[in-house]
């Protein structure tokens, strides 16, 4: 199939490449054609770095049972039960499908000499259930999928596209509420391209680069939200972002993450005098949820005017460490820090987004063939806050079931859909790239100052002005000039930070990852906060 074309059809395509694009992507191909559109290199995604691992129940003194009610207690009275039982119940046949692929998970040797796997144990877990591939499962993980998916001959991979919009009957103009596929973005050639699809699956991840410090790569930048927000999909729980509480603290340290597992193993929290903290916040101390600690880091940096905390293992001895933490080590090393003999340096990061696209267990959105799964989405399997090791394991469980529900329906023809081309008669090559990269340092610093951590209901409305007055510059500049990667992402992400901020806004309580001064209690009865499309100004 050449890329060079400016229509292409398939029977599915799937925007995004990382464990939920792939996944779905290598179970359909047996008898699908499958497009996967990827926006850089296939390795590109935020599973690739995410260093945890995978939760299952493996340990027979655990249980299904127990998987689901500390997930319910992380998510703090704000998951759908039924998503966290199907989670849970589906969690060890998603393992083993991976294992299959040949992802090379941690093994230890039984005192009778028996193989098993090697599980850790992460915040919010009463056992240890993680099955991991030594701190860097994402990249083991990601590398399997990859092998697996350029070998399939049913499956195409688009590197280097960004999806734009996707082509609804409303967009074309016709009656229905179907989704036929979507205008996107050929990096390379600098052009807008269709492609027709009969289901189109969102597996965008999620919108961590709305903020000015985050753990993951350049690309999660909230374009499955945003493009189906547009299309008239309704979205829930945006407020609810994550912020992983340890990130490295240095300037040549873009984005590098501390594995919550460091804190499974018995790292301390200290403050730079060296002293512990965190039992002073939750008798769970390094152990309790993530919102809980990276509250308690903001606070003490703020309360100190501290720039960062410390993160310290270096009681356990150096073979333990570089056995557990390999990369971590020799990060850290390459920076000057040893991590066996001195703390690292940290500080809170946007990390995960536990609201999204609304879905129900199947994956399927508002719009007819048109599905979201892993970080994009809000199944309701997070709450108020995404337990670790919850976030791979949802995109191979969600994958699983809209592959499922996309068997079970007739593939409709494409050929018969009319879809226009991308009119580009009325525009120009920009000449101002310097509005998108000002607006770009803008919107993400007012984001980390007035929608971080820690809310209040002036600086909600501060940052919403502000946003709105983003848009409609945007918007003039999307209508008039050609588009670019850096313009697609700042429209996607300004719809995002709409989204969190509206949502933030319909709470009036503190709950897990959302904490407003204005309203420090939990309301009686919380419910998830819902959006649902007005006519859009910026479609």
């Amino acid at each position: 199939m050449s890329n060079h074309q400016t229509e292409h059809k398939c029977d599915i395509l799937v925007i995004g490449a990382g464990a939920a694009g792939l996944t779905l992507a290598l179970r359909l191909a047996s008898s699908a054609n499958v497009i996967v559109l990827s926006k850089s290199q296939l390795k590109e995604g935020s599973t690739y770095y995410a260093q945890g691992g995978i939760a299952a129940v493996f340990d027979e003194q655990d249980s299904v049972e127990s998987h689901v009610q500390d997930t319910l207690i992380a998510g703090a009275g704000l998951c759908e039960e039924a998503a966290v039982r199907v989670t849970a119940e589906k969690a060890r046949e998603s393992l083993e499908t991976l294992i299959s692929y040949g992802v090379p998970f941690d093994t230890v040797k039984t005192d009778n000499g028996e193989e098993k796997y090697h599980l850790t144990r992460e915040g919010g877990h009463s056992h240890r259930r993680i099955l991991h591939a030594a701190d860097a499962t994402g990249k083991a993980v990601q590398k399997t999928l990859i092998k697996a998916v350029t070998s399939h001959p049913n499956i195409h991979i688009f590197e280097r596209y960004n999806a734009v919009d996707l082509i609804t009957d409303e967009k074309i103009r016709q009656a229905g509420n179907r989704c036929h596929g979507a205008y996107v973005w050929n990096r390379d050639l600098e052009r807008v391209e269709v492609v027709k699809a009969s289901s189109v699956v969102l597996a965008t991840g999620g919108a961590s680069k709305v903020y000015q410090y985050t753990s993951n790569p350049d690309i999660a930048s909230g374009d499955g939200v945003a493009m189906a927000w547009r299309a008239g999909c309704r979205v829930a729980n945006m407020e609810f972002n994550q912020f992983h509480p340890t990130c490295l603290f240095h300037p040549d340290a873009n984005n590098f993450l501390l594995t919550e597992a460091l804190r499974g193993e018995g790292a301390y929290l200290r403050r730079p005098d060296g002293t512990r903290f965190m039992p002073d916040f939750d008798e769970r101390a390094e152990l309790a949820p993530r919102d809980i600690v990276a509250r308690a880091i903001d606070y003490e940096m703020k309360r100190l005017g501290a720039d960062c905390m410390y993160l310290d293992i270096s009681h356990k001895p150096k073979a333990f460490i570089k056995q557990h933490f390999p990369n971590i080590y020799k990060r850290c090393k390459e920076l000057g820090i040893k991590i066996n003999k001195q703390p690292m340096p940290v500080v809170p990061a946007a990390h995960y987004t536990c609201g999204g696209v609304m879905t129900d267990l199947s994956g399927q959105t508002d719009i007819e063939n048109l599905f979201a799964i892993g970080e994009v989405a809000y199944t309701g399997l997070h709450g108020a806050n995404r337990m670790a090791s919850n976030s791979l394991l949802e995109c191979l469980v969600f994958a699983e079931a809209a592959a499922k529900k996309i068997l079970s329906q007739p593939y409709t023809q494409v050929d018969s859909i009319k879809i226009p081309e991308w009119d580009e008669s009325q525009v120009s090559d920009s000449d101002e790239e310097v509005v998108i990269h000002h607006n770009w340092h803008e919107l993400r610093l007012l984001m980390w100052d007035y929608v971080g951590i820690v809310r209040t209901d002036k600086r909600l409305e501060r940052a919403l002005r502000r946003i709105e007055l983003l848009q409609q510059e945007v918007h003039e500049y999307y209508s008039n000039f050609k588009v670019s990667n850096n313009l697609l992402e700042l429209r996607n992400l300004l719809d995002v930070a709409e989204l969190i901020v509206r949502c933030a806004m319909q709470r009036k309580e503190s709950r897990g990852l959302h904490y407003n001064l204005d309203y420090p209690d939990l309301a009686d009865n919380p419910k998830p906060s819902i959006l649902t499309p007005r006519a859009n100004p910026h479609i």
